[in-house]
């Protein structure tokens, strides 16, 4: 059993000339949603295809072809979110992104926005024997994964396997402020941890998996630290 004893690392800061700066670090993971269809369309989603094998008329934007949602993804990031503990939206979203991708045929990527389908939630991660890390997620939502360009088979040219236009990417937004130190460590496993062991996510050696960082440095007040807490178990 987990005692939830918080420990107070010191904040990492950095000496500037005048001040003393805090970072404070976010972070989005981009996790693939373990589901046979892409999320508006009813292409595979086998990994290792021959390129472009699996698009539709949806996925290559052809006049006409309006996006319906897979309601297994759906059911796939309720479970993720269950699994973190998080808040379930009763009410989501979703929302255009216009801007360009070169392997995104229909220009624009259908992501949530404003309205996420999960909300905030958390995980425990072990670090180290009878040391855990709270880790706060801000939100999960839905959106369309882009394709894959290929820019080394040809000198002059670049080449496109839309086969990754369109599956689904569940995007964990794990929340700031974030040590430096624990980045690597449990930033970004936890949340993709809890969502492999749900089942709602492939492992990371056979999907599209990536973390976006986000920093700034702040000054922090002196009666507030942006450290996240430890958590120590006793058994």
């Amino acid at each position: 059993m987990l005692d939830l004893t918080y420990e107070n690392p010191k904040p990492k800061v950095i000496a500037g000339a005048q001040h003393d700066w805090e970072l404070v670090i976010g972070m989005e993971i981009h996790a693939q949603v373990s589901s046979n269809a892409k999320l508006f369309s009813g292409a595979s989603t086998q990994v290792g295809a021959e390129p472009n094998a699996n698009v539709s008329f949806v996925d290559a934007a052809m006049p006409g072809m309006l996006p319906v949602i897979n309601d297994y993804c759906v059911e796939q990031a309720v479970r993720s979110g269950l699994g973190l503990k998080a808040e379930i939206n009763l009410r989501s979203a979703f929302d255009r992104k216009n801007y360009f991708y070169p392997d995104l045929p229909q220009g624009y990527q259908i992501s949530q926005l404003y309205h996420p389908i999960v909300g905030e939630g958390e995980v425990l991660v072990e670090l180290a024997p009878g040391i855990a890390r709270l880790v706060r997620v801000e939100r999960i939502h839905l959106e369309q994964d882009a394709g894959k360009s290929i820019h080394d088979m040809d000198p002059t040219m670049s080449f496109v396997d839309f086969n990754r236009t369109g599956p689904t990417s569940a995007a964990p937004k794990r929340r700031p402020p974030m040590s430096p130190n624990c980045v690597r460590s449990c930033a970004t496993s936890a949340p993709v941890t809890a969502t492999c062991k749900t089942a709602t996510c492939g492992p990371m050696s056979t999907s599209r998996s990536a973390a976006p960082v986000s920093m700034k440095s702040i000054r922090p007040p002196k009666t507030l630290t942006t450290s996240e807490p430890a958590v120590r178990s006793r058994t």
